[in-house]
């Protein structure tokens, strides 16, 4: 932010860009990853509320835990090696990416209340602002961009 004073331009200190927080965590497919990787965004969470003042609702927490083990338990059951865990928040949002080596993209399928499974990309795009899919070197990487309030 700027002030203008006489025609000077006097730098508020406001108009520095801030840094996302940023953290990665690697998973080999062990039993109880799943509710590592839960309890690494819980901290993360716990963070972006202390270091960025973070004014995050109870519906985000839930939100933001059900899509991390919507994708990690989706990277564990569908690639053959271990995966990666990126969060990057700020006071709005937070970006959930989940790498893992499959190429096979995940399919959404349409919406059927009597079939068993296969609801967690479904799951996923009801609770984020946005939804990316895309091929990278080591496999694929799969965002989901969640708002922290309403």
């Amino acid at each position: 932010m700027t002030d203008h004073l006489g025609g000077a331009v006097i730098p508020t200190g406001f108009d520095v860009p801030v840094e996302p927080l940023r953290c990665a965590a690697h998973y080999t497919g062990e039993p109880g990853c799943i509710a590592e990787a839960r309890a690494f965004a819980a901290r993360f969470l716990q963070r972006l509320r202390t270091e960025w003042c973070a004014v995050i609702d109870s519906r985000a927490d839930g939100e933001l835990l059900l899509v991390v083990s919507e994708l990690v338990t989706n990277a564990d059951q569908h690639s053959s090696g271990p995966y990666i865990l990126e969060l990057e928040g700020t006071d709005n949002a937070v970006t959930v990416a989940v790498y893992d080596s499959s190429v096979a993209l995940p399919r959404r399928f349409p919406k059927n209340p009597e079939r068993v499974g296969r609801h967690g990309l479904e799951i996923v795009h009801a609770l984020a602002g946005e939804v990316t899919v895309e091929r990278v070197p080591v496999g694929k990487r799969v965002c989901a961009r969640l708002p922290l309030r309403a």
